[in-house]
């Protein structure tokens, strides 16, 4: 393992997060710590760069303390699209757990649809919800927070 890199962090919200012992293996290959966000108990391993962070119960305090710390030298790490945006608006690296990258330039698209298909289940239409996570997302998501990490590292400085 190298040193820790404390120019960087890497936040996961991690509710229902599939990929969190990925992100762990790349952190620590990496040197970077790693906040794991989340308003239930989620077990982490005892390691002096990952920190495990209990936020108050409520429905968007996992998302307001990791956008509070969102940044250029932020990679976050969450399916939840609005979460997505606000960490890409704040300038950090945001990855979904199969692998997708959200940017300045997918950001409106992801809400827009989310928005959309939201709006068609208030109405009562019956939507097929996400793919099943496959060893393939898994995959994508692993190169994806490499490639990540190292460019937001080299913007750092670090």
């Amino acid at each position: 393992m190298t040193d820790a890199d404390p120019t960087i962090a890497i936040y996961i919200d991690a509710d229902a997060c599939p990929v969190k012992q990925e992100v762990y293996r790349v952190a620590a290959r990496h040197g970077v710590p790693v906040r794991v966000v989340s308003n239930s108990g989620v077990a982490v391993p005892r390691d002096p760069l990952i920190t495990r962070v209990a936020v108050p119960a409520g429905p968007d305090a996992a998302d307001d303390w990791i956008a509070e710390r969102a940044g250029p030298d932020a990679v976050v790490i969450t399916s939840d699209v609005p979460l997505a945006a606000r960490c890409v608006k704040a300038g950090a690296a945001v990855i979904a757990p199969n692998g997708r990258a959200f940017d300045e330039a997918s950001i409106g698209l992801a809400l827009a649809t989310r928005n959309l298909l939201d709006l068609l289940r208030s109405a009562g239409e019956t939507t097929s919800g996400p793919k099943p996570f496959s060893a393939r997302d898994r995959s994508a998501f692993l190169a994806a927070l490499d490639r990540a990490v190292v460019r937001t590292k080299r913007q750092s400085g670090g």
